[in-house]
């Protein structure tokens, strides 16, 4: 895991300052959330401000601590600018999926940096098939390849059910972007993690499937 970075510092410090003015503030969360309608009106500065923002503290931890597991690996196999290429992609690619997914909600609102987070992840993922996760409700460590294909296997059981309150186009949006921008910078992994490769898009490919054919 390592020291944090300074990179990280300033992403989770971001967060926590931004996500703490959301919290008492009603006007300047609903001005800079994601929000379908608003975004189709022009406001596109919401697709990237809205990852600030959290719901509640909950939320923001989660998140905050996810990104703190898993900037490392990726920052040290590819660099502080590529790390930030890969954060902001993958933010924007699960906010764009989310607007494709509810285009016609005008109303359908959402929040957090899961989709950035979750595109570090996989990142990581990629780079480190061998990794290891420790989850809190699991004794023993999960290969981080099972974690990442189990994932977004449920976050398409997610989007199709509509299971909680939770953003699962998002997520998954999030993963497909950390996952396509990091095999764009570091394509020798083509060479070294081809298995990894095929079987993290075998959930990609599946929900490409299930929305051809209107089944989400």
């Amino acid at each position: 895991m390592g020291n944090l970075s300074i990179v990280t510092i300033i992403i989770i410090v971001a967060n926590v300052l931004i996500s703490y003015k959301g919290f008492g503030d009603y006007s300047f969360f609903d001005k800079y959330k994601f929000q379908v309608g608003s975004v189709q009106r022009g406001e596109k500065i919401r697709l990237f401000s809205s990852a600030f923002l959290h719901v509640d503290m909950q939320h923001l931890i989660f998140n905050m601590l996810t990104l703190y597991f898993f900037a490392n690996p990726v920052l040290a196999y590819l660099g502080t600018v590529n790390f930030l290429i890969i954060y902001v992609g993958s933010l924007l690619f699960g906010n764009l999926l989310a607007l494709y997914f509810h285009k016609n909600e005008y109303h359908y609102s959402a929040v957090g940096a899961s989709g950035a987070v979750t595109g570090i992840l996989y990142s990581a993922i990629l780079l480190r098939p061998d990794m290891s996760l420790f989850l809190f409700f699991v004794p023993i460590p999960i290969p981080a390849y099972i974690f990442g294909i189990g994932y977004l296997l449920y976050s398409i059981y997610g989007m199709k059910k509509r299971v909680g309150n939770i953003g699962h186009d998002a997520h998954f949006g999030g993963a497909v972007g950390g996952y396509v921008i990091t095999l764009l910078l570091a394509p020798w992994l083509f060479r070294e993690h081809l298995l990894m490769i095929v079987l993290l898009a075998i959930p990609i490919v599946l929900l490409y499937v299930l929305r051809k054919s209107g089944k989400i």
